[in-house]
């Protein structure tokens, strides 16, 4: 992604209104957003572990206390000899056909114990929603440094081996290794390792053979005073030492910026991997305050980009009008209509150079569009003009439903309610008038290299396609390619 596009881009972002999930997605310290049969869900901090469903990542609904399917619906008698009776800050994976979820049990701070739950099914309609009590993981006695909360899972793609950090603020961020077949410590005689302090809500990841340490700095639970903000430091081995972009070790205080107040969300803190594929990563994530919900704590999905090695922060697609280039030639989407110079022809001749003048002011499509056919119109790739036929409105389609951080998308010429659709048969066109169908609606989901997917909703004749380029002229639908770049896009404001 070019400079002048990310730049065009944040001060998109920044000077829109941020799209927030709908419904109802008021939780605390949530785990890693995780997925089960099409379904999304995020547990989190409160009496019995409330949880949150979703049917596409977007519109969110409460889906009761996952503790009301274990036994005695609350921790058992060796988290409670070891911690105490609240339930905060959980975090799960899903390991063959189980799932282990891991969570806080604090008793007087910083005594606290790391339990273990082991289920079948999230899905809590099914008869095999239970969920069995496997006693605690990790914990401290109130005397050592450490602080036995704020459990983060991770399995090691290289290795398959499953490992798990905790800790706060009272001392260290530590690492133990569990067994990936019953999700209980393997070793639990060997000193857990330390990998970082000052901070809490700890989880890797890994990329590109860096292991990737994110952590929460700042306060908490002081809603919109709170100065939660996230951090990184990589090491090439799971154990560290993680370090900083300034080489400053994590157990020194050192961490990267990745996530940090801005505008009217407030404390951003529990980073969880989101990783759905092809070149698309997001994470899961709260803010302490969001300012537009009265300054609840909310759930909230963003884009994971990548930058140098460093995970970046993205933010989700926001309405405005745009232009949507394709990043392989450098051409325009555009309508296949004959185009009117900006400010009309150039003078020729000798002398006839222009003298200075006014700004020419933006072509709107009023100025144009009578000469445009009533009927359907193909689209086409064109060398960027600033023309009328290449300004896309891009706004939210209300009811539409959407996809993990975002809503679907209506793409029309600005201007016009001439709209965007995918045909039957796979490829492009555009039709007089925006009528909510399926084809009409798009899915505009950010890669990690800051580029652009865009997918129609429907599902035609080849399956679910792409927004693809062939060559520097021609605009088409095609299956998706992570290791191609014909389907990926800057949409940048013209």
């Amino acid at each position: 992604m070019s400079m002048r596009s990310l730049t065009l881009l944040l001060y998109a972002v920044a000077t829109s209104p941020a799209l927030a999930l709908e419904g109802e997605t008021a939780i605390h310290d949530p785990s890693t957003v995780i997925q089960e049969q099409g379904r999304f869900y995020a547990y989190g901090t409160g009496n019995g572990l409330p949880f949150l469903v979703s049917d596409d990542g977007w519109q969110w609904r409460r889906g009761g206390l996952l503790m009301s399917a274990v036994p005695g619906g609350k921790p058992g008698s060796e988290v409670l000899a070891r911690g105490g009776n609240n339930t905060w800050a959980p975090d799960i994976i899903r390991m063959g056909d189980k799932f282990f979820l891991y969570y806080a049990a604090p008793a007087t701070q910083p005594r606290a114990a790391v339990g273990l739950l082991v289920g079948r099914t999230l899905d809590p309609q099914s008869p095999q929603f239970k969920w069995e009590d496997a006693g605690p993981v990790a914990w401290s006695d109130g005397i050592e440094d450490s602080n036995a909360i704020d459990p983060g899972v991770f399995l090691d793609p290289r290795d398959g081996r499953l490992w798990l950090t905790y800790g706060s603020y009272f001392g260290y961020i530590r690492l133990v290794e569990l067994d990936p077949k019953s999700g209980r410590r393997l070793h639990p005689r060997q000193a857990p390792f330390n990998v970082a302090v000052n901070s809490e809500a700890s989880i890797l990841i890994n990329h590109e053979g860096w292991y990737y340490l994110l952590v929460t700095h700042g306060s908490c639970c002081a809603g919109a005073n709170s100065t939660y903000n996230i951090r990184v430091g990589r090491s090439r081995k799971v154990t560290g030492p993680y370090l900083d972009n300034m080489g400053i070790d994590m157990l020194e205080g050192g961490g990267k910026l990745f996530a940090g107040s801005r505008g009217r969300h407030i404390g951003p803190g529990h980073f969880g991997l989101l990783d759905l594929g092809e070149g698309v990563q997001k994470f899961s994530m709260h803010y302490e305050a969001d300012l537009d919900r009265g300054g609840a704590s909310v759930l909230d999905i963003r884009p994971l980009l990548w930058r140098d090695g460093w995970p970046v922060a993205g933010d989700n697609f926001v309405a405005g009008t745009y232009g949507i280039e394709s990043a392989r030639t450098g051409t325009a989407l555009e309508l296949a209509v004959q185009g009117t110079p900006v400010g009309g022809l150039r003078p020729r001749g000798p002398g006839a150079a222009p003298a200075a003048a006014a700004p020419i002011a933006d072509q709107e499509a009023a100025q144009v569009s009578a000469n445009w056919p009533a009927a359907a119109i193909d689209v086409r790739l064109g060398p960027a003009m600033l023309q009328a036929q290449q300004k896309w409105a891009i706004t939210p389609a209300a009811g539409a439903g959407g996809y993990p951080g975002s809503p679907y998308f209506r793409i029309c010429i600005a201007g016009t309610d001439r709209a965007l659709a995918a045909t039957a048969d796979g490829e492009l066109t555009t039709v007089p008038a925006f009528n909510g169908a399926p084809e009409q609606l798009w899915r505009i989901d950010q890669l990690v290299d800051g580029t652009f997917r865009v997918m129609p909703k429907s599902s035609t004749s080849r399956g679910v396609l792409a927004l693809s380029a062939v060559g520097s002229s021609t605009a088409t639908l095609a299956p998706f390619d992570p290791a191609s770049d014909r389907q990926r896009w800057r949409i940048e404001s013209p």
